[in-house]
C-alpha cells in the first residue's frame, strides 16, 4: 500500500510505499488499551510513603501508669490513635509497573497506526524539518494546527524543529525511536517524515 505525500509548494505530491502488515491492520481495542495502561503506570513514580508506629520516633516511654490514672490504658504515645503516632495502612515505596511483551507492544502500536490512517488522522510529509529555528516557518509547513492537537514524528532528532514547534501550543514532537503509544491516540493528527515512516515499519515488523 502506499501513502500520499501533500505537495509542497512549487511540486507536485508524490506517494511513499508501505507494508499493509503495519499499516493495514485491523483496530484491536483490548490491546491497545492494556498498552496504554501499561505505558502509563510504568512513567508513574510510586514514590509516596508514610510512617508506622514502628517507624515513628519516639514512644519508648509508657505515657503513664496502667492503674490509678482514671486515663484510658496506653502503652506508647506512637500509636495511630495519637497526632504524633504513625499512620494504621501507612503507604510505602512501590512499583507500578506491569508486564508487555515486545510482540504484544508491536501488535498494539501496527493496530494504532493503522487506525490512525483510516481516521485520516495520518500524514506523511517530504519536506517538513525547517531550515531555521523559526516557528512561523514550521506552520507555514504545516498548516492550520490551533485547533487540534498535532504529533510530529521525525526520523532523527531535529534542533530547528525543536526550536521552532516548543512555543506552538499543542504541538508535540518525537522521533520513531521514541514512540508513545498514549500521544499517537491523543493526537487529533499524526504527521510523521518519510523516513520516520520507513524506520517505523522497520521496526514494527
Amino acid at each position: 500500500m502506499s501513502l500520499e505525500i501533500p505537495a509542497a509548494a512549487g511540486s507536485r505530491s508524490s506517494a511513499v510505499s508501505v507494508s499493509a502488515d503495519i499499516f493495514g491492520q485491523e483496530f484491536n481495542e483490548a490491546l491497545v488499551h492494556q498498552t496504554v495502561v501499561w505505558y502509563m503506570a510504568g512513567g508513574r513514580s510510586g514514590t509516596k510513603a508514610q510512617k508506622t508506629r514502628a517507624e515513628v520516633s519516639g514512644g519508648g516511654k509508657k505515657p503513664w501508669k496502667q492503674k490509678g490514672s482514671g486515663r484510658a490504658r496506653a502503652g506508647t504515645t506512637r500509636s495511630p490513635l495519637w497526632r504524633t503516632g504513625g499512620v494504621t495502612f501507612a503507604a510505602s515505596p512501590r512499583s507500578y509497573e506491569q508486564k508487555l511483551n515486545k510482540k504484544m507492544f508491536r501488535a498494539a502500536m501496527r493496530s494504532i497506526f493503522s487506525e490512525l490512517l483510516r481516521q485520516g488522522r495520518l500524514e506523511v510529509h517530504g519536506e517538513i524539518l525547517p531550515a531555521e529555528a523559526k516557528t512561523r516557518l514550521l506552520l507555514a509547513a504545516l498548516g492550520d494546527t490551533a485547533a487540534r492537537s498535532t504529533l510530529i514524528i521525525t526520523e532523527a532528532f531535529d534542533r530547528n524543529l525543536y526550536l521552532a514547534a516548543r512555543n506552538v501550543p499543542h504541538l508535540e514532537v518525537t522521533t520513531s525511536d521514541a514512540l508513545s503509544p498514549v500521544a499517537l491516540v491523543n493526537s487529533e493528527r499524526v504527521i510523521i517524515t518519510e523516513g520516520a515512516a520507513k524506520r517505523i515499519e522497520a521496526g514494527l515488523e
